[in-house]
């Protein structure tokens, strides 16, 4: 049997699953279309519950493009981040905050930031206990002795300062509780 190359579908086509899906074909009818197997569409109708996503868009208090493109001008120009933080309206931390997450000074680019940043927001992201098998093992020898979020947030703080992928807020040991409660 002749296995199929993964496929990777356009947001284009994407949108045509779900109009049709809307509408009430099938899955074989709509893969059909694509030359393709029925799971794959499936996969991508069943991965958000059978429910059209929205569309993604960026929060209004998000930086434009416009706006990292005058960052990039005024770095460029010589100009101090406050400066340029109250040409645009906005805080200097927000500004410092996107110079220093997109390489720094000399490094800063426009579109790269841009684009970074629209990759960074992509939701949903993945748990941290799921990335880091580690921390969620340790966190369930500590529930095998009954500490709590709190107990457990707060020793992993004290005992891997220096590490970030040891720090766990309590609120995500909740929510990490409350999706594996859900059956995930």
């Amino acid at each position: 049997m002749a296995y199929r190359t993964r496929i990777s579908y356009t947001a284009e086509q994407k949108a045509d699953m779900w109009d049709r899906w809307q509408r009430g074909e099938t899955c074989h009818s709509i893969a059909r279309l694509f030359d393709r197997h029925h799971t794959s569409v499936r996969g991508i109708i069943a991965a958000t519950g059978e429910i059209r996503p929205p569309e993604r868009r960026r929060s209004p208090r998000a930086l434009t493009l416009t706006e990292c493109e005058e960052i990039s001008r005024g770095i460029a120009g010589d100009l101090s981040l406050r400066t340029i933080a109250s040409r645009l309206g906005r805080a200097p931390s927000t500004i410092s905050r996107k110079v220093n997450r997109n390489g720094g000074l000399p490094l800063y680019r426009a579109s790269q930031a841009d684009q970074a940043a629209w990759g960074r927001a992509h939701r949903p992201k993945p748990c941290k206990l799921v990335i880091n098998r580690a921390t969620a093992r340790i966190m369930a020898q500590k529930f095998r002795a009954l500490w709590s979020p709190e107990q457990i947030a707060g020793w992993l703080k004290c005992t891997y300062p220096d590490d970030e992928s040891y720090k766990v807020s309590h609120e995500t040991i909740y929510r990490s509780l409350f999706i594996q409660a859900g059956g995930h």
